[in-house]
């Protein structure tokens, strides 16, 4: 789990949907299913998809912060 993704996807009031038709728009093949299973690690973000997201949230949160894993 990624916490602090999960608090700013919350804070800005975005769905998993919302962030796939985002990240659908900026040309990556992402589908809820896929964006769930790598919030969950079963598979991992690449560089590319994190930059994405993080641009999707508009978020001063540094990308390492916002991608940090549960302790």
């Amino acid at each position: 789990m990624y916490p602090n993704l999960r608090a700013e996807i919350a804070r800005n009031n975005f769905t998993l949907g919302d962030i796939v038709r985002e990240l659908r728009k900026r040309g990556f093949k992402m589908t809820e299913p896929t964006l769930c299973n790598k919030l969950k690690r079963k598979t991992g973000f690449t560089f590319k998809e994190a930059k994405a997201i993080k641009d999707v949230l508009n978020t001063s949160v540094p990308l390492e912060e916002l991608f940090e894993e549960a302790k």
